[in-house]
């Protein structure tokens, strides 16, 4: 989350008016991430008592034409009763709008917070919902490719190229070869539903040990469920800068996912080349972002080497982390 484009009260009260939720009080621009605009949103409510959304201007990355998976697989798995917030429809039924030639959607605003060192309770508790949400989602009707696999990010940092990474750290050009060879010795027939692949803590909400909720689902697509479980497991187990490994939260994560649905065992193999993926994934999105984002923006660019630490770890750490 983020903001790149600025909106005046005027046009955002015309916007919110489209909607069947009271009137706009107050939209606040909310600072993280590095996709999209985004606002807290205050109305009246419908009933006068207060309502609370999350507005989303789409501007990096995302078709206007994935809009119907992105938002449709919010209403699926809310209507299943995972923890994922629910799409907004205006008063015409639309699932968003248009404004200055970008869409935008409303969605509902759940509470909880975005914990910064989480405990292996915490973690027990999201990959029990994540597991939750892979089997509810391999129902949805709709597919979408994955735009960032391991073919996508060696081509990314190939199109960096070295001389530009090495202006980020000397030590990211590495990531090219390592890269390509993730990318040659990939699995192909894992089980797959549809994915969230971006499950950060920033993107759960939690209440004490429960999850409030799983957000920004804008890079979901048709993957393996593994893989997920491994971008998962980046993203929760390490400390922010990736240098130091947490086995409880790894451990505690794996176990709350394999209580809704065990690893097959080729997914468990798979798991140490998997991890290593997951985060060649984010060097190259990171470095991407980091040499595109425009000054002036209102976004904490994100550091790539925080997560070639993590793939030094799990290169050498072998199936150590994912031992039953």
């Amino acid at each position: 989350m983020a903001v790149y484009t600025h909106l005046a009260a005027e046009d955002l009260a015309v916007l919110i008016d489209h909607y069947d939720v009271g009137a706009l009080v107050s939209a606040k621009g909310i600072a993280e991430g590095i996709s999209n605009s985004n606002w807290l949103v205050e109305t009246t409510g419908r009933d006068g008592s207060g309502a609370r959304f999350i507005l989303t201007m789409y501007e990096r990355r995302i078709e206007t034409s994935d809009l119907p998976f992105f938002l449709g697989l919010l209403d699926h798995l809310s209507a299943r009763g995972c923890a994922v917030p629910r799409t907004i429809h205006d008063r015409e039924g639309a699932g968003w709008r248009e404004v200055e030639g970008k869409a935008v959607a409303l969605i509902e605003f759940l509470p909880g917070v975005s914990v910064g060192r989480p405990t292996p309770g915490q973690a027990h508790a999201v990959g029990a919902a994540l597991a939750e949400a892979h089997v509810a989602a391999r129902e949805f009707p709709l597919h979408r490719a994955n735009a960032l696999d391991p073919a996508a990010s060696a081509a990314s940092l190939a199109q960096c190229g070295a001389e530009q990474l090495a202006a980020i750290d000397p030590a990211l050009p590495a990531a090219i070869d390592l890269a390509a060879r993730v990318r040659g010795d990939w699995p192909g027939d894992l089980p797959r539903s549809v994915c969230h692949t971006d499950l950060f803590p920033d993107n759960v909400l939690m209440l004490g040990d429960r999850v409030g909720g799983m957000i920004d689902f804008y890079f979901a697509c048709d993957e393996a469920m593994a893989y997920d479980l491994a971008v998962t497991h980046a993203a929760w187990s390490f400390d922010k800068a990736g240098a130091r490994f947490r086995p409880d939260v790894g451990e505690a994560l794996v176990a709350g996912y394999e209580s809704v649905r065990p690893l097959e065992p080729a997914e468990r193999s798979a798991m140490p080349l998997l991890v290593q993926g997951a985060c060649l994934r984010f060097v190259a999105s990171r470095a991407e972002d980091w040499l595109d984002t425009p000054a002036g923006a209102l976004v904490t660019r994100k550091d790539p080497m925080d997560f070639m630490r993590r793939l030094h770890f799990y290169a050498g750490a072998g199936d150590g982390p994912f031992q039953q």
